[in-house]
């Protein structure tokens, strides 16, 4: 039979025998990888030939490292790399599917049809989901959006505080103070670091560059004045509380993390105010002692999902002098309003608030519908506050004061919130239509003259392609613009 195939019989007994040498030298190997398996599941070939080298040679085993990749092919023990990747497609669910509309289209021009996808980019806060809008004809990008993003249109942007007089019916700049930190360098408008009040937003310019977070960044809101000249600010990333001699510069800045200058803090519940809805009022008590901070909207306590349907705002008391501090309760009139955009003192305990929605007045397609001005009583209000400052603040049969949700929910926990009356609604109550989205700011005269202004988002709007566009009033079809409203009221 040898002679038939050409093989001589020692050749033959020779291959047999190295044959059966390989199956039992293979056979250890494999027993020997799945012993250090056993323990270490996912070691690969490059190491477990550096651990089995002295085992090999016990066993009289010479196989390198290529040999010992083909014999763990060969037995499928090679360890298969984990995909990195975030789903971005689900096909296979029971919601409606609709037909493709431009199955046949021919396209013949650009900007014929515009077409949009998802997918998900890389940072360094982990995967961020990336909203795209193409032009099929030219493939060209024609907007974008980031999750969990923000435009910052002028990163070099340093806030500052202006001093105006009232002449002739006009509001007249006479000093600009420069807001800086404790080493007198000027300040930002940037999201702060992770730990400092970071909105866990990634900051982009308008080309689409990542702008780093800055520790120098506030975004200023509230502004009192105190009687020695200084400045208090409330802002709506830490929530910072930010102390500012008479020249702009820092003397303490309190937040939620003791990260400021003087490390002092607020309540650790505060860490969990929403992007962009933070600290938005500040109001000081005629005695000059004490701080009062409001809450724009429903802080995500525990989480965004748990507080879908709460009304529930917190206001912060801070003793400048001890930091001692009380949270109280506040009831938002129904749950589509954007928030409460100010506070100011009455006297210690009674202020007023306004409440509104996002809207403009005056608009013939979607009017605004909510604008008003309430007075409210912090006297006979339940303190909120956690003596063990934990980071959900104190709970109420085991849920946040946020998830409580509405008035019911706060009596059945035996909390009372401030008591509020409306003194004035903007849409109803002026002499001619409020034009603009944003009332925002409030200041009380001698005699109960009541001023408010309007944010104007310094004339711009996003565009909806990661850009600005001007703001346009419905109603008067102008650029919006900053304008004071002077009303006598009741209280």
């Amino acid at each position: 039979m040898c002679k038939l195939f050409g093989y001589t019989k020692q050749a033959f007994y020779k291959a047999r025998c190295s044959s059966s040498k390989k199956m039992v030298a293979e056979q250890a190997i494999k027993e020997m990888v799945l012993d250090i398996r056993h323990k270490l599941p996912r070691t690969g070939v490059r190491k477990l030939h550096v651990m089995l080298r002295e085992s090999m040679s016990l066993k009289n085993i010479t196989v390198g490292r290529d040999k010992l990749f083909g014999i763990l092919r060969s037995q499928h023990l090679l360890v298969q790399r984990k995909r990195k990747y975030t789903r971005t497609t689900d096909s296979k669910h029971w919601m409606r599917k609709y037909p493709n509309l431009t199955k046949d289209l021919e396209l013949t021009r650009p900007e014929q049809l515009w077409v949009s996808d998802i997918t998900y980019l890389q940072t360094a806060v982990g995967n961020e989901y990336l909203h795209l809008v193409t032009d099929a004809g030219s493939k060209l990008i024609m907007c974008w959006q980031v999750a969990n993003s923000i435009i910052i249109g002028k990163p070099d942007f340093d806030p500052q505080i202006g001093k105006f007089r009232l002449k002739d019916g006009k509001l007249i700049l006479e000093q600009v103070i420069e807001l800086k930190n404790a080493a007198g360098e000027k300040l930002n408008g940037l999201p702060n670091p992770a730990g400092m009040g970071a909105s866990c937003e990634t900051a982009y310019d308008l080309n689409g560059q990542v702008i780093a977070p800055s520790a120098d960044g506030i975004d200023s809101e509230g502004l009192v004045r105190a009687s020695d000249g200084s400045f208090w600010v409330s802002d709506e990333y830490g929530p910072h509380l930010a102390h500012f001699d008479a020249n702009g510069k820092t003397i303490e800045r309190i937040n939620p993390f003791g990260t400021g200058t003087g490390n002092r803090k607020i309540p650790s519940v505060f860490a969990n105010r929403r992007a962009n809805r933070g600290m938005e009022g500040l109001a000081i008590t005629p005695d000059g002692k004490t701080l009062v901070g409001m809450m724009q909207s429903p802080m995500y306590n525990p989480s965004k999902a748990a507080v879908a349907n709460s009304v529930v705002l917190r206001i912060l008391t801070f003793d400048i002098a001890t930091g001692a501090t009380k949270q109280y309760a506040y009831l938002m009139d129904n749950v589509s309003l954007t928030g409460v955009s100010d506070i100011v003192a009455v006297s210690s305990t009674v202020f007023l608030t306004i409440e509104r929605d996002g809207l403009y007045g005056g608009n013939t397609s979607n009017p605004a519908t909510f604008k008003k001005v309430f007075k409210i009583d912090l006297s006979t209000a339940t303190d909120i506050s956690d003596p063990l400052n934990g980071a959900t603040g104190k709970l109420y049969g085991g849920k946040t004061v946020e998830e409580l949700n509405d008035m019911a929910g706060l009596t059945a926990a035996g909390i009372v919130p401030v008591t509020k009356t409306v003194v004035l609604d903007l849409l109803k109550d002026l002499p001619s239509v409020y034009p603009h989205d944003k009332a925002e700011g409030l200041a009380l005269l001698p005699g109960n003259i009541l001023v408010i202004s309007n944010d104007d988002d310094f004339g711009v709007v996003d565009n909806g392609a990661s850009g600005f566009a001007q703001k346009i009033l419905p109603l008067t079809k102008l650029v919006d613009r900053n304008r004071l409203y002077f009303v006598k009221i009741k209280l």
